[in-house]
């Protein structure tokens, strides 16, 4: 991280780049460095969990306090080891629904999640992606990465590399930001987020799940009609 090199984006589409990617991304995220990749919705931003990297992306996003960024994770063993806590109700909805586009927000990690991640419930808000290539690096990382959309404030979320490096190609040829490249992604809903830190489930963002489809499985969650 921090040397000059080319503003290119890292191949990151057929089963032989990512297998050649995957190595070179995790060192990427172990020193510190910050991703953008593909997910099942838009391009994100992201990298490691810890406050150092936190900090560097609230920075690449001018990112407010209060606004906190979420967790992608490969499984629910994962969740398990950062010390969050599924409710029942909660525990329901991922058995449905992920891997997918619903977003739940938990309580617990104390130890594991800088304050930064946390929203103003308290909660950390977590995805398990169902991007088959990032499944793969999240799973050999053996950490979360952190998301948020990949973008600069107040521009449309990107939809392919080629966005992101138009609009972030120093941070790339500084080596600060490794850009993956995925393909062109087609238009989609955000995913669905669900507090589940309360009595009762809560949807405090619509998305690609609607509140309706959610009711089928928690009947008593409130919010978005």
């Amino acid at each position: 991280m921090g040397s000059l090199t080319d503003a290119r984006p890292v191949p990151f589409w057929s089963p032989a780049e990512i297998d050649a990617a995957i190595p070179r991304v995790i060192a990427h995220v172990t020193n510190g460095g910050l991703l953008a990749y593909p997910t099942e919705t838009v391009y994100g931003f992201g990298g490691a969990i810890d406050t150092d990297a936190v900090t560097a992306l609230v920075g690449l996003k001018n990112r407010p306090l209060g606004k906190p960024f979420l967790l992608l994770v490969s499984s629910s063993a994962m969740i398990g080891r950062l010390g969050l806590h599924m409710t029942h109700s909660a525990s329901m909805l991922a058995a449905r629904f992920w891997p997918g586009p619903l977003t739940l927000v938990l309580r617990g990690a104390e130890k594991r999640v800088p304050a930064r991640l946390r929203g103003p419930e308290g909660g950390v808000a977590v995805r398990w992606t169902s991007h088959p290539a990032l499944q793969r690096l999240i799973a050999s990382l053996g950490d979360p990465l952190t998301s948020t959309s990949a973008n600069k404030p107040r521009q449309p979320a990107a939809l392919a590399a080629s966005e992101v490096l138009l609009q972030f190609a120093p941070l790339v040829q500084s080596g600060s930001l490794m850009v993956l490249d995925g393909g062109r992604l087609e238009p989609s809903a955000p995913s669905t987020v669900v507090d589940c830190t309360g009595a009762h489930l809560r949807v405090i963002r619509p998305g690609a799940l609607s509140a309706e489809v959610l009711r089928s499985v928690v009947p008593d969650l409130v919010g978005d009609q």
